[in-house]
């Protein structure tokens, strides 16, 4: 059976590589019947936040992503976090230093000061250290009782490692350069390289998808699971995420946590088909996929194995569009969480300016113009666009709807088409009645604003337009 897992670290948000990461191991585990595994590497004890994991999985379930098994849906080979598996991890240690693949190397205070003081280089470190690889046993075990160590992996001395990845083809690594890795720190907890490996085989992990930036970890992965006497999942290693100028996405140059995105109004949708494109693409020019669409579509072969450039413009561009295609009633749904509570809005408002918004975040000053209004009007825009023509129409205007309780867009150009053949005024009008009715040169279509305001609202502000600017 294909079961493959998407390990995060709670050290804080969710990447948005990680939700990348997630939702292609989704994709391939439904669409071979498998089963995805969620699991929290949390062995690194300096960097875990509190609250990270709560918010890991909150965020994930946002997104629609469906695990099988994990710390937050038992199975049956929990526990799904790595803290809770400490047990674990020491029998197999303990494993390999009985076959002679691991040995403990041993740290004196003392020693541990020289090596910071004197920024020793970390491969003349380890070539000191090694000379512990041959301790008799008898020292060995009477030693790690008294001393402080770390257990690191015996990785041969030269050679080299071939290891195949999905993407890729076949790597070759040099042995030479590999340092005997630490696979259980001084403080009695795994490296990310032994739990990782450990876990993978015990939850009988098939395809380990993972980011790029883990193919340096292969050749020692693969010699534990060597030293261990274990079949070697199959790897598939996805493609860095760029900033645009090609660096690697980081949050110095944009936000990176999915987080961010889902608080600034982004949809879901939006953001699961612009993610599920940084790197893969359809076999057309297709663009946009629901979910259902990426289940049957994607594919593993078509992943690229060159990095892909995160382009926020793009981003919106997509965003935009589900919003378009968005029922006005959900619409409104979702963005009352960006609008004061003593807005009144309606559908017919979301429905005017919703072709306008790139993200949820923008819809209060969207829509401000129906709730916020001022005649603090520039001097220079006054000149420009009024004069008495203008001002008799508006007072024309105020006297042919005073006694409406409705206007449709259709009656609302229907009079100030008539007033100004009455008047024969030819110049644009119309621009001049909305700065007058919303304080702004550019907004919505103005009949339907003028028809959703109401002839009240309209007189109201038009009169207070008229004291503060009509001579």
């Amino acid at each position: 059976m294909i079961r493959v897992r998407f390990a995060p670290s709670p050290t804080g948000y969710l990447h948005i590589g990680g939700l990348r990461t997630a939702l292609y191991n989704f994709l391939y585990a439904k669409q071979n019947n498998g089963k995805l595994i969620l699991r929290i590497e949390d062995t690194d004890r300096t960097r875990l936040v509190s609250g990270a994991v709560k918010n890991l999985i909150s965020t994930l379930e946002w997104s629609g992503i469906e695990f099988d098994e994990g710390p937050h849906k038992e199975g049956k080979f929990a526990p799904y976090t790595q803290s809770k598996r400490l047990s674990i991890y020491k029998e197999h240690t303990n494993l390999l230093i009985s076959n002679g693949n691991a040995y403990p190397c041993f740290y004196s205070q003392e020693r541990l000061d020289t090596i910071k003081e004197k920024d020793i280089p970390s491969d003349i470190i380890t070539k000191y250290d090694r000379r512990y690889r041959d301790l008799k046993t008898d020292e060995m075990l009477e030693r790690m009782q008294e001393e402080n160590h770390v257990i690191r992996l015996k990785i041969p001395s030269d050679g080299s490692i071939k290891i195949n990845d999905q993407i890729r083809g076949d790597i070759d690594f040099d042995l030479s350069l590999i340092q005997d890795q630490i696979i259980i720190k001084s403080d009695g907890y795994p490296t990310y390289h032994l739990a990782s490996v450990v876990d993978d085989h015990l939850m009988e992990i098939s395809h380990v998808i993972r980011g790029v930036e883990w193919i340096p970890s292969l050749p020692k992965h693969s010699l534990l699971y060597q030293a261990f006497g274990w079949e070697l999942p199959k790897f598939i290693h996805l493609p860095l995420l760029l900033n645009e100028d090609k660096s690697k996405l980081s949050k110095r140059q944009g936000d990176v946590a999915v987080e961010d995105y889902i608080n600034s109004g982004y949809l879901k949708d939006a953001l699961m088909n612009f993610v599920a494109l940084l790197g893969w693409h359809g076999s057309d020019d297709k663009e946009f996929y629901s979910i259902d669409e990426l289940l049957d579509n994607f594919s593993i072969d078509r992943v690229r194995s060159s990095g892909a450039v995160f382009n926020v413009q793009k981003l919106k561009w997509f965003n935009q569009y589900y919003i378009k295609n968005t029922t006005n009633p959900i619409l409104l749904n979702l963005s009352k969480k960006y609008l004061p509570d003593d807005w009144d809005v309606t559908e017919s408002m979301i429905n005017l300016v919703k072709d306008s918004i790139e993200t949820l975040s923008d819809i209060k000053s969207k829509l401000s113009i129906f709730f916020l209004y001022s005649t603090d009007i520039n001097k220079n825009t006054i000149d420009q666009f009024f004069n008495d023509k203008i001002f008799t129409l508006l007072n024309e205007f105020i006297i042919e709807i005073d006694t409406k309780k409705s206007i449709t867009s259709d009656d609302f150009k229907f009079i100030i088409n008539t007033i100004k053949s009455n008047h024969s005024i030819s110049s644009n009008v119309w621009k001049a009645i909305r700065i007058t009715l919303t304080g702004n040169e550019i907004g919505p279509d103005l009949a339907k604003t003028v028809e959703i305001l109401g002839p009240a609202k309209c007189i109201n502000r038009i009169k207070l337009f008229l004291s503060d600017h009509a001579n």
